[in-house]
């Protein structure tokens, strides 16, 4: 038996601690739901079949708003410090069944199991911060205009709240959601990605036992378009909150235009990583490289287009194509692996697409042999030169362990090429220059610049983007705000005349 066949013998239950937190239905109103058809979940670095989901019908989805319409009543009645009890013992379960959420993560995600330890760590905190964050939704008084009246404001629930989660970040991108809306007094709907549904089931499962009441924490799953038009389309869902392409973003905000809800859209991004000319080569080139690499390159986060001063660019070029050949391919729970496969088939075929675009352009293929590969769905690390604005691999979002590097003259020059996209998530400046700091930091159109770092985020952070990068922001002090609704009051003198 090879090495990788005897990784994969061995079921998912079985590699966990705890095998209940492996489930295999949806979740509604509290109960365990089978659906009327079933859909296979795949291991992206194996192809092996790691259980069935359920696809639920209309009725089963309208079965889950009424839950959570019915509960809403008593959860949002509940004092803020009672909905943080109830968060904080849900943050301790995520945090006492690390390895195993951790272990879910990576077989259905792909990602090395150091990242998936680190996603769960990740997720859990967003929990521990909106929990303590629930008890801290002020109102505010308002120095009154009116004769015998006090005027203020008070924060409430908005109501029910939909939650579609991708696949690249399966448990942290419901966490930074779900617990600002419970905290906020919000009951949830989550529909996870079809891809990598058991780490959302999980935690659903430790919610349940972290006394979340039943109706309040729902999943469900089914045919993604349609699961996503009957949430859209359900008048009781105040919210929604999407993380995922831009393209979905858009279709999302139409279909939700009849209900007029509340949208928060964290949507593509296109991220520069511009190397000033007073930079370290060598240091620079192995930051980008842990910054386009994360995730296999599958992050919103992860640098695109690396835009680095000629005057560095060839040494730069030299220190990067080294840093990055010594990364290692493999199956995520194999030791020592830095990147794991992609997602999907579809996802090698574009990430190949791009780079065949690109050469096809005048971009110089420095590195990546995909003949090394150690499976259909890996994608091994590329590494282009010459990237102009007119190639794909610019453009798009390309979500893959693909690298394009571009030389740039002055900082006028990158703030022009670093701006030139729809998108506007986040951006890297590394440079020592504190006057080029600020230039740089105040012109680039984004809603997130990082200087000198690629560890950006964080429960305290206001994490979103501007332009066609989403809309809102999650983390942070105003994160929660996405899920309240600011109701103002104006308390009259009994008695007074008016006028008088």
């Amino acid at each position: 038996m090879s090495a990788l066949t005897a990784i994969h013998a061995i079921t998912l239950a079985e590699r966990l601690e705890d095998p209940r937190l492996f489930r295999q239905y949806a979740y509604i109103d509290g109960k365990w739901t089978h659906g009327h058809r079933e859909e296979a979940v795949s291991n992206p670095a194996t192809g092996e079949v790691l259980g069935h989901i359920p696809l639920l019908d209309a009725n089963q989805i309208t079965a889950a708003v009424d839950a959570a319409e019915s509960a809403f009543v008593h959860w949002r009645a509940l004092r803020a410090d009672e909905r943080c009890e109830r968060l904080l013992a849900w943050y301790d379960l995520l945090q006492a069944n690390r390895e195993d959420l951790a272990t879910i993560m990576t077989l259905e995600q792909g990602k090395p199991m150091p990242d998936a330890r680190g996603e769960v760590e990740y997720g859990a905190s967003f929990v521990r911060w909106f929990a303590e964050e629930g008890k801290r939704t002020y109102g505010e008084t308002i120095p009154s205009h009116i004769p015998n009246a006090s005027l203020g404001t008070l924060k409430e629930p908005v109501g029910i709240a939909a939650l579609i989660t991708p696949w690249n970040f399966p448990l942290a991108m419901i966490t930074r959601k779900a617990a600002a809306a419970l905290a906020a007094g919000c009951p949830v709907i989550v529909k996870p990605a079809n891809e990598t549904p058991f780490s959302a089931l999980a935690l659903a499962e430790l919610a349940e036992r972290a006394g979340i009441p039943k109706g309040i924490f729902n999943v469900v799953l089914g045919e993604p378009a349609e699961v996503s038009r009957i949430l859209c389309a359900e008048p009781r869902i105040k919210a929604l909150s999407f993380t995922g392409s831009t393209r979905v973003g858009r279709l999302l905000m139409e279909q939700s235009a009849g209900t007029v809800k509340r949208l928060s859209l964290e949507l593509g991004g296109n991220a520069p990583f511009i190397v000033g000319p007073d930079m370290d080569p060598k240091e620079a080139a192995y930051a980008a490289v842990d910054a386009k690499f994360q995730t296999s390159g599958q992050d919103c986060l992860a640098a695109n287009r690396i835009l680095v001063h000629e005057s560095i660019h060839d040494e730069f070029v030299e220190q990067f194509a080294e840093r990055m050949a010594a990364l290692t391919v493999g199956n995520g729970l194999e030791s020592e692996v830095d990147l794991g496969p992609l997602i999907h088939r579809q996802a090698v075929e574009k990430a190949s697409a791009i780079v065949d675009d690109a050469i096809a352009r005048g971009a110089t293929l420095v590195a990546g042999d995909q003949r090394q590969a150690p499976g259909e769905n890996f994608f091994m690390p590329v590494l282009l030169t010459q990237v102009t604005p007119d190639m794909q691999v610019w453009r798009e979002e390309n979500f893959a362990p693909v690298a394009g590097i571009t030389a740039y003259s002055d900082d006028d020059e990158v703030i022009e090429l670093a701006n030139d996209t729809e998108y506007g998530l986040a951006a890297y400046v590394y440079t020592h220059d504190i006057r080029r700091i600020w230039k740089l930091m105040r012109a680039l159109e984004y809603g997130m610049v990082s200087v000198n770092s690629v560890k950006m985020t964080g429960p305290p952070v206001p994490f979103g983007g501007v332009k066609q990068s989403g809309l809102g922001r999650e983390g942070g002090a105003t994160g929660i705000d996405e899920y309240l609704e600011t109701k103002y009051y104006c308390l009259g003198a009994l008695g007074s005349v008016s006028g008088s």
